[in-house]
């Protein structure tokens, strides 16, 4: 299918002079990640989907984030999105104006079908500036003893907001929309696991072969260990830029608990796909979701993070977001102080090791809008004005 452009540019977020210091606005992102944000207004929000879901899309301060919005606990959130009299946006708490923000427009390629009549908003979303997709809806855990209990991949199919299966070809046409009706940076692909020792690796990482070769996009493909870890190599070899491979906890006991089939695994196995990874893609190009708020052991988070920060993997932290329709729904996430906690010790050993989310090609860890990481990445900076920005803990324990 030929994609017509509209002869106007791509509509962007328009941010006013910032109001709050670097490691303000960090802690902020922080609270508003762990409390939610209760708006007066419609919200461009994520529903559903293998990753952090009830995620409302918008710019604080110029800086995109996502933050939940539509679950029940976000009622009783001190923070709101109000209107200003000027017909800006802003976040309050209380009376208290705390800083600008700007709603992300409603993608313009949404309005577009494929030649079968499938609208390009189910076969990928726009995820602030990342065009991203699951390319395979279903997962050989869903719906049984081995179902991941954050994971809500079977809510967005069952609800009909996506179909089961994109091809490459698909995807294609829609990323090269995304890139140039709403001028998109990159793709992020990842996929339900299948029952086969690849685990879908391959499958995916076709599609971000034929999205780069469309679009020109960097590309993140995400996929659970292979058994043969060559799988790895080959998708490198399609030119992919990015993989995530997402142990999603480093304590074994609550991997067990929350994603059983995972830890069957073991998280060993995670290390060992890693190492190859990085021979593969490069140290800062290899990412792991690190879920926080599960019940999970502060040191041995944080000491897992540092090992895979040693081989050149970035854990990519983020506050468990409970998926309604997840088997974790009524949860709450952590309270902002215990991520605080995590990130004011894993940032800084980043900054030691060379490494940030400015490094990384494509993906999450790149984009950073679910994580308050890249806020504190920026407001620490490394120095300013010879001392320190930002009172990062080096090592608590």
């Amino acid at each position: 299918m030929t994609v017509t452009t509209p002869a106007e540019a791509p509509v962007g977020p328009v941010a006013a002079a910032p109001v709050l210091a670097a490691s303000e606005l960090a802690e902020l992102l922080t609270a508003l990640q762990s409390s939610g944000l209760r708006v007066e207004v419609p919200l461009a929000a994520r529903a559903g989907g293998a990753g952090p879901a009830d995620a409302g899309m918008l710019y604080v301060e110029g800086v995109q984030t996502t933050v939940p919005t539509t679950a029940a606990y976000v009622q009783d959130s001190p923070y709101a999105l109000r209107g200003e009299d000027d017909g800006s946006w802003a976040v309050y708490r209380g009376d208290e104006r705390l800083a600008g923000a700007a709603l992300a427009p409603r993608p313009r390629y949404y309005d577009l079908t494929t030649a079968d009549g499938i609208p390009y908003h189910q076969i990928a979303l726009l995820h602030l500036d990342s065009v991203a997709s699951t390319v395979l809806q279903t997962c050989a855990y869903w719906g049984n003893d081995d179902q991941c209990t954050f994971c809500g991949i079977g809510v967005t199919l069952a609800a009909g907001r996506t179909i089961a299966k994109k091809t490459p070809a698909m995807l294609a046409e829609v990323a090269l929309a995304a890139k140039e009706l709403d001028g998109a940076v990159d793709a992020t692909l990842t996929t339900g696991s299948t029952a086969t020792p690849d685990r879908g690796a391959m499958y995916v990482g076709r599609c971000g072969e034929a999205v780069k070769e469309a679009s020109g996009l960097p590309v993140q493909v995400q996929f659970e260990p292979p058994a043969d870890l060559d799988v790895i190599d080959r998708v490198a070899d399609m030119g992919i830029d990015s993989v995530g491979i997402h142990v999603e906890t480093f304590d074994p006991a609550v991997l067990a608990r929350v994603a059983p089939g995972k830890a069957r695994w073991g998280i060993e196995a995670y290390f060992g796909a890693w190492e190859r990874a990085v021979r593969a893609f490069g140290a800062g190009q290899v990412s792991t979701y690190v879920i926080l708020g599960m019940g999970e052991d502060e040191k041995t988070t944080v000491d897992g993070c540092k090992r895979a920060i040693d081989m050149g993997v970035y854990p990519f932290i983020v506050p468990l977001r409970p998926v309604p329709g997840s088997l974790m729904q009524d949860l709450l996430p952590p309270p902002k102080e215990a991520v605080e906690a995590v990130y004011r010790q894993v940032v800084p050993y980043l900054a030691q090791k060379g490494m940030s989310a400015a490094g990384v090609a494509a993906g999450c860890a790149r984009c950073q809008a679910c994580s308050g990481m890249g806020a504190f990445e920026r407001s620490d900076g490394g120095m300013r004005e010879g001392r320190p920005s930002l009172p990062l803990v080096l090592d608590r324990h």
